[in-house]
């Protein structure tokens, strides 16, 4: 029992970077499901909190690949609102099937990546800087092809893509009538529990293999008793979350997207060339130039991936959204750079995980919606998420300080 709490003391202390922004995570749902009376947890709003912050999700997959490669992104939300535009105008403006414009938004992410990759691939000129152009520009022409005017409704099946669920595919439980169930559904989606199911075996299954094949290269792992552990607690709450999302309306469509992309992206950080040559150039330019890495082409990609996402993503909101609007994405780049640092990301580059970047979203998501909840002003929200972000980054040089690494 010794060891085991001399390895939970060594996973809280030698690794707090990624560690530390899950017991965050952890202690800011406590709080607000305390603090409001429970709402927080209720299956409605756990499925609010998925539809309202998938675009925040998506789009932090492809910044932390930015962020990871040592650049920074400003202008996703002029990217995303100038996106959703062209998508708008051609389905709803000029009668086009929503189809054409799910895919207009993502080839638009994906020219302006081209765009914005040349300039700071080829050309060499900063990120920040392009992207803080690019913010400026995108917003501009989103004004220009809106007109300055809003443009909605979309179609039902445009709508689907962000606001759809999949549910009585396989039926439904009964769990209560009456009175005393009044205020609940009565019923309870079995695709939902299933998919929950299948998710935490393949968790289970994925984990084993992952351990069996470190303990194949000698490599350490931690005791049996705490695997198994960590495995129950993550299995419980992935089946508390499929629970909720059963309880209420079925599953989202919208989850589908952003649990292929997640799996996606784990594969192309972890397993990849790419991948590996994004944390490469990051983490140090010269050894990686002296590597043979083709920084060029690394960095011209980065910023390609970023416009795909970013596509997607606003495909995503504005389904979500119903339409299209001049202002819409704005200050969108704080919620998804914000995902990032809190994630654990380095302000240096070549340090950030997926799912670290995932989890620093959901911790802006449930403090939103809590803040929310609560009858929190706009302003106050705002003033939090930019002191959490600010600590963040400081809690990113205090490492770096306590490691030696910056002065």
């Amino acid at each position: 029992m010794n060891n085991v709490f001399t390895e939970v003391k060594d996973l809280l202390t030698q690794n707090l970077r990624t560690s530390g922004i899950y017991i965050a995570f952890i202690a800011i749902v406590a709080i607000f499901t305390i603090t409001t009376g429970g709402k927080l947890l209720s299956p409605e709003n756990v499925t609010n909190i998925v539809l309202q912050n998938a675009h925040i999700l998506i789009m932090a997959l492809g910044m932390i690949l930015v962020i990871v490669g040592g650049h920074i992104d400003l202008s996703v939300g002029s990217v995303l609102a100038f996106a959703s535009a062209v998508s708008a105008v051609l389905v709803i403006k000029n009668g086009m099937p929503w189809w054409v414009g799910i895919i207009a938004a993502i080839v638009v992410g994906i020219i302006v990546g081209v765009w914005q990759g040349f300039w700071v691939a080829i050309v060499g000129i900063p990120a920040f800087i392009v992207t803080l152009a690019g913010m400026l520009l995108f917003r501009g022409l989103t004004w220009l092809v809106l007109n300055n005017v809003s443009l909605s409704p979309f179609s039902q099946e445009y709508r689907n893509v962000a606001s759809g669920f999949l549910d009585s595919l396989f039926g439904s439980i009964t769990i209560g009538q009456g009175q005393g169930l009044k205020a609940l559904p009565q019923t309870v989606d079995i695709f939902t529990l299933v998919i929950g199911l299948v998710a935490v075996v393949g968790l289970v299954v994925s984990s084993l293999r992952t351990r069996r094949a470190r303990q194949g290269y000698n490599q350490p792992v931690e005791s049996a008793f705490l695997f198994i552990l960590k495995l129950v607690v993550v299995s419980a709450v992935l089946l508390a979350f499929a629970w909720a999302l059963a309880y209420n309306r079925g599953f989202p469509i919208v989850l589908i997207i952003v649990a292929v992309l997640i799996l996606v992206y784990q594969v192309v950080t972890n397993r990849t060339v790419f991948g590996r040559h994004v944390y490469a150039v990051g983490g140090n330019l010269s050894a990686a130039r002296l590597s043979g890495v083709n920084v060029k082409s690394v960095n011209f990609w980065i910023f390609v991936n970023m416009g795909f996402l970013t596509g997607i993503a606003a495909a995503v909101f504005s389904s979500r959204s119903n339409g299209a609007q001049p202002g819409m994405g704005n200050m969108f780049e704080l919620d998804v750079i914000a995902a990032c640092f809190i994630g654990g990301a380095s302000t240096m580059g070549g340090v950030g995980r997926v799912g670290g970047a995932l989890v620093g979203g959901l911790v802006m998501a449930v403090m939103s919606n809590g803040m929310q909840l609560m009858g929190v002003p706009q302003a106050a929200q705002q003033i939090v998420k930019g002191l959490v972000l600010l600590l963040a980054v400081a809690f990113d040089i205090y490492n770096k300080r306590r490691a030696g690494t910056v002065r």
